[in-house]
C-alpha cells in the first residue's frame, strides 16, 4: 500500500514538473504523446476510484501478479480505448488543464488508496482482488508508465527506485524466470515489456527468455 502512494506520488510529481512544450513530444508508449499518456493517467486515477469504491463478497479470483493480461503484441494504436485516449488528450487543448484534471482526480485516488483497507475485496474487470493485491498491481502500472512518461525527457526525475525493484519482481513471476543480473531494474523492465529492444549483449544473456519478449501487460 505504502508502495502504491510513493510510486503515484512521484508520477505525479514528475507530470507537475513537465514544461508546455513537452507535452507534445513522443513518449514511451508506442503512438502516444506524452499528452495522450498523461490523460491516460487521468482515466488510471478514475479507474482507481472506481474499484475501490466496488466492494465484492467473493473470494478473490486474482491478485497483484496474475491481475494482469498478458500478450506478447505491442499496442498499435488501433484500439477503441486507445484511440478514444488520445482524442480526449487534444481535446484539453491547453496541457495546463490536463494538469489540473489530473492533479485533482490523481489525488483523490491516491488519498482513497491511502484510506483503503488493505483486506477488502474488490471488483474490477469482472475479477475480485484484494484491495492490497490491486494497489499492489498499479505499482507496476505507475512505474512502467513513469518510465513512458521520461523516455525522451531527460530532465525529468524517473520512478522510485524501490517501485522499479518490486515492478521487476512482479515482472519476473509473470515471466516465470528472473532476468540476469546484470540488467537494471529499469532495463529489465523496459526490455521485457518491449519498451526497447535489447541490444545483441543482452540477448546473448537473456538466452531462452529473449524468445519469449516481450511481456505486454493489459
Amino acid at each position: 500500500m505504502d508502495l502504491f502512494s510513493r510510486s503515484w506520488d512521484a508520477l505525479l510529481a514528475a507530470v507537475a514538473e513537465l514544461r508546455e512544450e513537452d507535452f507534445a513530444r513522443p513518449s514511451g508508449c508506442r503512438g502516444w504523446l506524452v499528452r495522450d499518456l498523461v490523460c491516460h493517467l487521468v482515466i488510471d486515477a478514475q479507474d482507481v476510484l472506481i474499484t475501490l469504491a466496488t466492494p465484492a463478497d467473493t473470494e478473490p479470483t486474482r491478485d497483484a501478479v496474475t491481475y494482469w493480461e498478458v500478450s506478447d503484441t505491442p499496442p498499435s494504436g488501433e484500439d477503441p480505448l486507445d484511440a478514444l485516449t488520445v482524442r480526449l488528450a487534444a481535446a484539453y487543448e491547453e496541457p495546463r488543464l490536463l494538469t489540473f484534471h489530473l492533479d485533482d482526480v490523481g489525488s483523490a485516488a491516491g488519498r482513497a488508496a491511502r484510506l483503503a483497507d488493505p483486506a477488502l475485496r474488490v471488483g474490477t474487470r469482472d475479477e475480485v482482488l484484494a484491495a492490497g493485491d490491486y494497489l499492489g498491481a498499479y505499482v507496476l502500472e505507475w512505474t512502467l508508465h513513469h518510465l513512458d512518461l521520461v523516455a525522451r525527457l531527460p530532465h525529468i526525475p524517473g520512478p522510485p527506485a524501490e517501485g522499479a525493484a518490486r515492478s521487476r519482481e512482479m515482472l519476473e513471476k509473470i515471466a516465470g524466470t528472473p532476468f540476469p543480473a546484470s540488467f537494471s531494474d529499469q532495463d529489465a523492465l523496459l526490455v521485457g515489456t518491449g519498451r526497447r529492444d535489447p541490444t545483441g549483449a543482452e540477448r546473448a544473456e537473456l538466452g531462452e527468455l529473449a524468445g519469449r519478449l516481450p511481456f505486454v501487460l493489459g
